[in-house]
């Protein structure tokens, strides 16, 4: 007699449980929120020390893990589709991140045009 009361608590839990996976997923908590924009910023800090040492010791190898970086940082401040909306900066913080990933790419190309030459007389001498 104890198994049907246990079998149907279970099957009931069992049902809830699916109910719940079927619902609409619920918007990140602001703390979900907050990480989500920690990361992007820390993304942004790592960008600019590459560009840093880029300037600082302009070679190719760090003119590319510059580029690979505001490459990476571009694509995380996309406009936000639907479900995604608090996985991403705010408008109002992307829009002037995006335009530094613009003065970013710029700057270095500048940098890769004033390296290339001294690379190849280098190469040339060697």
């Amino acid at each position: 007699m104890q198994l049907t009361p246990t079998l149907s608590r279970s099957t009931k839990l069992f049902s809830t449980l699916c109910f719940k996976s079927l619902q609409k997923p619920a918007a990140c908590s602001p703390p979900a929120q907050n990480y989500a924009s920690e990361e992007i910023n820390a993304y942004l800090a790592l960008r600019d020390r590459a560009l840093a040492e880029a300037e600082k010791l302009p070679t190719e190898s760090t003119l590319k893990r510059a580029a690979i970086a505001n490459d990476f940082v571009a694509d995380c401040l996309k406009p936000a589709r639907k479900p995604y909306e608090s996985q991403y900066l705010t408008e109002s913080d992307a829009a002037p991140e995006r335009e530094r990933c613009q003065a970013v790419t710029l700057r270095l190309s500048a940098l890769r045009a004033r390296v290339a030459p001294r690379e190849r007389e280098q190469s040339l001498a060697a």
